[in-house]
């Protein structure tokens, strides 16, 4: 009989990248390799699960920036392009390793890799993924949930309250007229939640979201079942907190799966380790070595020469993983429901790109784990907290306390030394903003200052995004992310000063729409304080 409920989460989110203004774009990369080694995998375990009718649930949050750039005519292209540049490598290593016949064997593994990317890709889902997920969401097995806007941190933006309403409004518009249908679960960016947060998301016509696990520890009142059960936040909005063991099993650096010594090791790539002249026309400006995707080694251990990856040993490891990860979670359930009132979930959320860009082998272990706890005779079930709410009527009543799943567990990490100096940037930006729609409320405006009007809420949000702070923080590449915020606030300054002056250069203006073509449906009159516009 089952006893209790695992609920897995998968965060789906990458910044918004996209430059027609250049041939190639280095940092669109990120959504390439994203679509190649997380997303066609993932949906690949969804169409074999469906395939073998395992009767699983699982939940994928998919942020409005990722939706959007999966829609994306123009990043679709040069997506195609970049795949056909992989299979060409995969075809030249084979040549290359003739003499290595290990080596060989894999650079074939990475060819019917890639094939089958491709296939899957362009001949399966006509370059549309989102039609992948929404045929799974149909079938019952998958929930979609959405996240913010641009992944915004929102008590960071919370100085203006139509801020984090136009954050979050937008990303449930985004969500509905991509995918047909209004979200029932939304991702706080970062897990980042502020008391009060729970009304924005009520007007939005959410009924849950997620904190880490000190948001419910910590709550207003002790919780009577630990992170096992939601909180309502006192006006029918759940929150579920992340349930710390299964997360420390997955993500730790120490202890978690991804490091097991025969996993795929992410960090030794051939656009780092060949002849220059050899993968020139694969890496950045046939100059700067970059990962190509194809990688021989295995993790192998600390300060020890890398060993070759060995694919079979690396699944079945992944498949004792799995066992391993049910096993343990029967026996937390076996304990809790001994000791609650009601049959206990155990949230497990994490970010969708660790399984299979930095975990190779993460889509194997998901889908052994969500086969093995579909057999009957586990305590353990897995559900959607939509499910689950329809199966529990009645919840604790209290307010999370503040807090996110970053470094340190609050706010730390998005406001320092490194990134403090664009708050006051933003806050100014999104004043300005209300101002001018506060001002025109009632007055004739024009289709082009409409369109200009537009386009500067649309930079205020991409300014807001939580990535660009994050990666000054984290040192990656903190020139594209300062460049990235001061250019979306450049443009919304000229466009603010345009409107102002009612000078407004339409070739300009045109040229910013092709650049930044993000939320087709914005309209700048949300940002008037005075206006509620609700999620359609």
């Amino acid at each position: 009989m089952k006893k209790g409920f695992l609920g897995i989460i998968l965060h789906a989110h990458l910044p918004y990248v996209r430059h027609p203004e250049h041939e190639s774009f280095f940092e669109e990369n990120w959504l390439f390799e994203a679509i190649t080694e997380c997303y066609i995998p993932l949906i690949g375990v969804l169409d074999r699960l469906q395939k073998d009718s395992v009767n699983y649930r699982l939940t994928l949050s998919l942020s409005p920036p990722l939706i959007s750039m999966l829609r994306d005519d123009l990043l679709q292209s040069r997506y195609l392009k970049y795949l056909h540049r992989l299979l060409e490598l995969a075809e030249k290593e084979i040549i290359r390793t003739r003499k290595q016949p290990e080596f060989q064997k894999l650079a074939r593994l990475y060819r019917r890799f890639f094939q089958n990317t491709l296939n899957t890709y362009q001949d399966q889902y006509h370059c549309d993924l989102l039609t992948a997920f929404n045929k799974h969401h149909n079938a019952g097995t998958l929930e979609l949930i959405t996240c913010a806007a641009t992944h915004g941190f929102l008590p960071l933006l919370n100085v203006s309250e139509t801020a984090v309403r136009n954050q979050i409004n937008m990303g449930v518009n985004t969500f509905a007229s991509n995918l047909g249908f209004l979200p029932s679960g939304f991702w706080l960016p970062e897990c980042a939640y502020y008391p009060g947060l729970e009304t924005l998301l009520a007007e939005a016509g959410i009924k849950y979201f997620f904190v880490d696990t000190h948001g419910i520890m910590d709550a207003s009142q002790s919780p009577r079942n630990g992170v096992y059960a939601p909180m309502d936040c006192g006006n029918g909005v759940l929150a579920f907190a992340r349930d710390p063991e299964s997360s420390r099993q997955v993500w730790s650096s120490h202890e978690g799966y991804p490091g097991d010594f025969d996993y795929r090791e992410y960090y030794r790539d051939i656009g780092f380790d060949l002849e220059l002249d050899y993968i020139a026309p694969y890496i950045l400006d046939g100059e700067i070595r970059i990962n190509t995707g194809i990688k021989y080694h295995r993790v192998t251990g600390n300060d020890m020469p890398k060993e070759i990856y060995n694919p079979k040993k690396a699944l079945a490891k992944a498949h004792l993983h799995a066992q391993d990860f049910i096993n343990k979670r029967q026996q937390q359930i076996d304990a809790l429901s001994a000791t609650m009132d009601r049959m206990p979930i155990m949230v497990a959320p994490y970010d969708a790109e660790l399984f299979g860009h930095w975990w190779f082998e993460g889509p194997h272990w998901l889908e052994r784990v969500l086969r093995l706890a579909s057999e009957n005779t586990n305590s353990v079930q897995t559900i959607s907290c939509s499910d689950y709410l329809k199966q529990q009527s009645s919840h604790q009543v209290a307010t999370p306390s503040a807090s996110t799943w970053g470094d340190q567990g609050y706010y730390s990490y998005w406001i320092n030394e490194t990134n403090d100096w664009i708050y006051p940037f933003l806050h100014k930006a999104e004043a300005d903003m209300e101002k001018l729609a506060s001002d025109l409320q009632g007055l004739a405006v024009s289709p082009l200052q409409t369109r200009a009007l537009n386009q500067a809420a649309r930079s205020i949000l991409l300014a807001q995004a939580s990535d660009w702070p994050f990666i000054m923080k984290s040192g990656t590449t903190i020139d594209y992310a300062n460049k990235r915020i001061t250019d979306h606030l450049a443009r919304f300054n000229y466009l603010h000063d345009c409107i102002r002056k009612n000078r407004i250069n339409e070739r300009y203006l045109t040229a910013l729409e092709i650049m930044d073509n993000i939320f087709p449906d914005i309209d700048f009159r949300d940002y008037n304080p005075s206006k509620k516009r609700l999620p359609t």
